[in-house]
């Protein structure tokens, strides 16, 4: 896959790099965990995807409300991306040694969005 340069780039999430680039990292974690099970690699993958869009969403909003609830959803589909990567590695669907830089990610994520929110 093809990595874009977000230095050069004028949009409000690129910008805002550190939240959004843990985010894609976070993203990427969720991934390399290897999840077998459907629907919990699903969810998972869903919950980090919308992660990285809320985090891009917030950083475009105006008013001060509007960032933190886009910036709220963030934090909440990041937990629930890590507690599907957590259960999956739990049950033995998904490989056990990724899940400590799925919750590394996100707690880095959480610390930065509840910043971001308050």
């Amino acid at each position: 896959m093809t990595q874009f340069d977000s230095t050069r780039s004028g949009l409000p999430h690129h910008r805002l790099r550190e939240a959004h680039g843990v985010a894609v990292d976070l993203l990427d974690a969720v991934r390399a965990a290897n999840i077998r099970d459907r629907k919990l690699r699903d969810e998972a993958l869903r919950a980090a995807k919308s992660t990285c869009l809320n985090v891009a969403e917030g950083a475009r909003r105006f008013t001060r409300a509007d960032k933190a609830r886009a910036y709220t959803v963030a934090r909440g589909e990041m937990v629930e991306a890590v507690a599907a990567v957590e259960i999956a590695a739990r049950v033995g669907e998904a490989r056990a040694e990724g899940v400590a830089p799925v919750v590394k990610l996100g707690n880095l994520l959480y610390a930065m969005l509840t910043k971001l929110i308050v």
